[in-house]
């Protein structure tokens, strides 16, 4: 029997790209499901499942709030069983330059990518350390790597993903629970269309399948890597800018 048949997986933003493709793979590996977004493809992924006779919860809810949140946790604690696996997926973008953005459109980014995202984090990570064992995925982007010239606000909140994924994980290095950060580059999903960060330079450059990265941010989380970049093109990027040194939803 597999090891993970019949644990616990919690992903959120799973409703479309990235995170659905890691639902799937959860699913695969014998899961029961914890599913949740801000939008009602949530509930369409979740009859998916549950059509092929995956037990999933979905939830339907805003993770920029702790009111959502409490949503997801308040699911969990329904199905009567441990996270083993939280896959931290949710996230927002938004372009243009600071000054001309919406102040609450630029919050909301900030609110869904660091505040529910640490909120999950701690709730969660605190029972898997408490039970001695768990894993936690966190997906980031190599967007934190580098300061984003009209998306300030969104590269900053994913540098604080990349780097409060590596201190959490040295914090909790001896607790059973381990802590991967999944780094994207350009990928084969809707979210820099919906979050007008679309950059005519990537309009040339080739992108990875969300199936693909999905793919490696699993392995890696199931290996207890710590990080991991997904993509050709994003790996030599990454490495270009780490290289570098003083001077990177999905």
């Amino acid at each position: 029997m597999n090891a993970l048949s019949g644990s616990l997986a919690v992903i959120t933003g799973a409703s479309v790209g990235i995170g659905l493709e890691l639902a799937r793979l959860c699913a695969r590996q014998g899961c029961e499901l914890v599913i949740a977004a801000d939008e009602e493809r949530i509930v369409e992924a979740a009859q998916e499942f549950r059509q092929g006779g995956v037990a999933c919860v979905a939830v339907q809810c805003d993770l920029a709030t702790l009111e959502g949140v409490d949503a997801v946790l308040q699911a969990v604690e329904q199905t009567g069983k441990p996270v083993e696996l939280l896959l931290a997926n949710a996230g927002r973008g938004l372009g243009r330059a600071f000054l001309d953005q919406e102040i609450v459109e630029a919050l909301k980014v900030v609110h869904t990518n660091i505040d529910g995202t640490i909120y999950l984090i701690q709730r969660v990570g605190n029972q898997m350390r408490a039970a001695g064992k768990g894993r936690i995925l966190i997906t980031g982007s190599i967007a934190g790597l580098m300061p984003g010239t009209f998306q300030a606000v969104y590269t900053g909140t994913q540098a604080f993903l990349d780097s409060f994924s590596v201190a959490l994980s040295n914090e909790i290095k001896d607790s059973g629970v381990s802590v991967t950060c999944l780094m994207p580059g350009a990928t084969e999903t809707d979210f820099f269309e919906r979050a007008d960060l679309c950059d005519p330079k990537l309009g040339t450059e080739e992108k990875a399948s969300a199936a693909d990265v999905a793919q490696v941010g699993f392995e890696a989380m199931m290996k207890g890597e710590l990080k991991v970049v997904a993509g050709f093109a994003s790996k030599l990027r990454a490495r270009a800018h780490s290289g570098a040194g003083a001077s990177r939803s999905r």
